[in-house]
């Protein structure tokens, strides 16, 4: 396999599947499966999703909510995801450990970074939830973070797109998708890949960044083959 260990980010919305809010359990089981193709063939992977069909805290704060208090309702949105793909993974056998970065010991471990490690190690699924802990953080973010902590090989972003274009593909159709690309030439092009925060963070740690479809079937097997999928960001 082309990567040991993975930190694969998911965004909350991807779990609406074709609902308007809340979590598809088809859409559920597909990534369950997805996940347990590659742990099953050796690789570690660690897992940050967003709160994005439940609550976002950017949103909160837009309708006059107070911005820490609506970053902390969207950090505990990724946690009940974290919950429900937990739940998922296990139904197809696979071993998972939850951890949360704010303490809710009666449903999650708290993150402990040797913890993580030890887990990912043995061949458990590792879901990191509740962001940083901190407002003003996205799980983009936090997901860097994370995957720098537990010395992951490279960050892959499933989204709904298979990569990273010249514009916008779903409202562009002109937009020319790039195999790969620099982390320089994403800054100079105001090309969105993660917030900025994640970004550089990336950056400065040598940490490549693979944005690929998620929802394709066997796309996440096929990339860590080492086959041509999504768009390689790297310095």
């Amino acid at each position: 396999m082309k990567y040991k260990r993975i930190l694969l980010k998911l965004s909350g919305e991807s779990l609406m599947g074709d609902q308007e809010y809340g979590i598809n359990g088809d859409r559920l089981k597909e990534y369950a499966t997805e996940i347990k193709s590659v742990v099953e063939l050796g690789v570690e992977v660690a897992i940050v999703i967003g709160g994005g069909n439940i609550f976002r805290g950017l949103k909160g704060a837009s309708e006059g909510m107070d911005r820490t208090q609506a970053d902390h309702m969207g950090m505990l949105a990724t946690v009940i995801n974290g919950l429900a793909l937990q739940s998922a993974l296990e139904a197809e056998g696979v071993k998972t450990r939850l951890q949360s970065a704010i303490e809710m010991n009666k449903v999650a471990e708290p993150y402990i970074r040797r913890r993580a490690t030890r887990h990912l190690e043995k061949g458990r699924v590792v879901i990191f939830g509740a962001g940083t802990g901190n407002p003003y953080f996205t799980t983009d973010t936090a997901a860097t973070l994370r995957a720098i902590e537990v010395d992951a090989d490279v960050i892959l972003k499933g989204t709904r797109v298979d990569g990273i274009y010249t514009a916008d593909p779903e409202k562009d159709h002109s937009a020319v998708k790039y195999e790969s690309i620099s982390f320089k030439e994403v800054y100079e092009k105001g090309l969105n890949v993660m917030d900025m925060t994640a970004f550089t963070l990336s950056k400065e740690n040598d940490l490549p960044i693979i944005v690929f479809d998620m929802n394709k079937e066997g796309n996440l097997l096929n990339l860590l083959k080492g086959e041509k999928v999504g768009t390689l960001v790297a310095n």
